[in-house]
């Protein structure tokens, strides 16, 4: 109990590394039959506020999304974009080549995820698009500078929010293909399209099971360039 308040589920015995490794994007093991409280949410969104912020600017806002219909008609944008992205050879996770059979079959693996994810979006019980507000960065003429700023507001706040939400047992997926068509989504939702951008947008669900392992990665001296590239 915190404040009188009842924990509405216990956290996870999860180390701080456990949760970093294991905090995986979640598609086929969704639970998309059992409601998610909302005070799950907040608490998920209270961490995500402790997060850094660039220049100590709290521009993060949350878009969480419950209402079956706008769920549905989020899903058709997402399903209608990921269609164009799988059209993308190189660039639609099917199509990439790890060049190693085993790694190759992972990524099939992964593909296939991906692509029921895409047919289901819409049945997720919540949908969460974090959104930075004051301006967007497309608008900044691909200043580096500006556009990482910006980003610094809201990333580091998402990422806070999946491990809350996986240390409570839930499951989310960061997707960006809807954001082909933000402008649609923005309409749905009443976000205002030219001074809120949307970042990304991710289910939310109870997993079955808790049970996730970290993730085939190689060795970190593989992508560590010391002094110099």
């Amino acid at each position: 109990m915190r404040g009188g308040r009842v924990r509405p589920v216990a956290l996870l015995p999860l180390n701080p590394d456990e949760l970093l490794s294991t905090t995986r994007a979640v598609r086929k093991r969704l639970d998309f039959d059992k409601p998610v409280p909302d005070e799950l949410v907040r608490e998920c969104v209270s961490l995500a506020m402790q997060s850094p912020s660039g220049s100590n600017s709290m521009t993060m806002q949350f878009v969480v999304v419950k209402d079956a219909a706008k769920r549905k008609a989020i899903g058709e944008v997402y399903r209608e974009c990921f269609s164009i992205y799988q059209q993308m050879d190189g660039v639609y996770i099917r199509t990439i080549d790890k060049g190693d059979e085993k790694m190759n079959q992972q990524q099939q693996r992964s593909a296939d995820s991906a692509d029921y994810l895409a047919d289901h979006m819409g049945d997720a019980p919540v949908l969460v698009i974090p959104c930075s507000v004051g301006g967007r960065t497309d608008a900044t003429g691909g200043l580096g500078m500006m556009v990482s700023s910006v980003m610094a507001n809201i990333l580091p706040a998402m990422w806070s929010f999946m491990l809350g939400a996986r240390a409570r047992g839930l499951g989310t997926a960061w997707t960006t293909v809807h954001l082909m068509q933000e402008q649609r989504v923005a309409d749905i939702l009443g976000i205002p399209f030219d001074t809120v951008q949307q970042v990304c947008l991710s289910p939310l669900a109870y997993t079955k099971g808790t049970d996730f392992k970290a993730a085939a990665r190689p060795a970190p001296d593989t992508i560590i360039h010391w002094d110099t590239w």
